[in-house]
């Protein structure tokens, strides 16, 4: 199955309009709708903005301006062979917002997109009100320990982080590797149908499945950048999320509180796993709005 790319400013439905920019030397893919405070949203390994698809009409109704990006190397976004440093992705970021003419706003990140705003928290803290972090590690505050197999640590980061090496190994049994991981993060029973229709499509060429390992060849020095940048603990209130079948957010928290000083944490979301706005919607936004509403 081919996708074929939207045309800018077709509709996406539910209010929602696919757009481009250019930033940083490439050119995103984003989606976006509604009025108010903006909200950013930031997907995960191997997703793109369509696992936002499903919140961002409800965040729209409650009276926020959303916009959900393809990081780059996913989805419709450019997938150059290099700058996926955290640092240089929120720039790519910056850009897109600079462009949609604002100057601050709520960041919401999963999985690798919850790295990146992390370290968008760390390097430019005054550009955001609130964070947060969901489904994840943040790079040298608690990642480190867990990408070690050793100490039971995931696998999977050394792996991905040789990224052409793990590009030769995948390429041609996308849906053998990927399928599995898919199915496993999402809680609903159609959740491998979803994987087969959204998102394995967009990898099933080099460049797509090259594009969304390349955040992982980076992460040792992400880490290093991150502890390096932090200048004392954040000042901006920080939430952590966790889908109920997804990760353990306990050393997600652990780093957070590293970082930041007013972090809490909400009940883990009920039947959803680790693509919680996927899973449960109507749950997601209950709780983010209940942190977003907040002084």
């Amino acid at each position: 199955m081919t996708i074929v790319p939207p045309n800018d400013g077709m509709q996406a439905g539910n209010g929602l309009t696919h757009h481009y920019v250019d930033t940083n030397g490439i050119r995103l893919h984003y989606v976006a709708g509604g009025s108010g405070p903006l909200v950013m949203l930031l997907h995960g390994f191997p997703y793109t903005w369509e696992i936002w698809s499903r919140l961002m009409p409800i965040l729209i109704a409650q009276g926020r301006r959303v916009v959900a990006p393809d990081l780059r190397g996913h989805g419709f976004s450019d997938k150059p062979n290099d700058g996926y440093e955290k640092t240089n992705v929120v720039s790519d970021l910056r850009g897109l917002v600079a462009a949609l003419g604002e100057t601050q706003i709520d960041l919401i990140g999963m999985d690798i997109g919850a790295m990146v705003a992390a370290t968008w928290a760390i390097h430019h803290p005054a550009d955001l009100r609130r964070l947060v972090l969901s489904e994840s590690l943040i790079p040298g505050f608690g990642l480190e320990e867990m990408m070690n197999p050793a100490t039971g640590g995931y696998w999977h980061f050394g792996f991905h982080a040789q990224v052409d090496v793990a590009t030769m190994l995948i390429s041609g049994r996308e849906e053998s590797y990927l399928l599995p991981t898919l199915k496993m993060m999402s809680a609903p029973s159609d959740a491998e149908q979803t994987a087969r229709d959204l998102f394995l499509p967009h990898l099933k060429t080099s460049a797509g499945l090259r594009g969304v390992l390349a955040h992982y060849g980076p992460l040792v020095a992400d880490g290093q950048e991150n502890r390096w940048a932090l200048d004392g603990r954040l000042k901006l209130p920080v939430l952590i999320l966790a889908g109920a079948k997804g990760l353990p957010p306990k050393k997600l928290v652990e780093g957070a509180r590293d970082i930041a000083s007013d972090v809490v944490t909400a009940t883990p979301i009920a039947d959803a796993g680790h693509v919680y706005a996927w899973d449960n919607p109507e749950g997601t936004a209950d709780k983010l709005m209940a942190f977003l509403k907040l002084a």
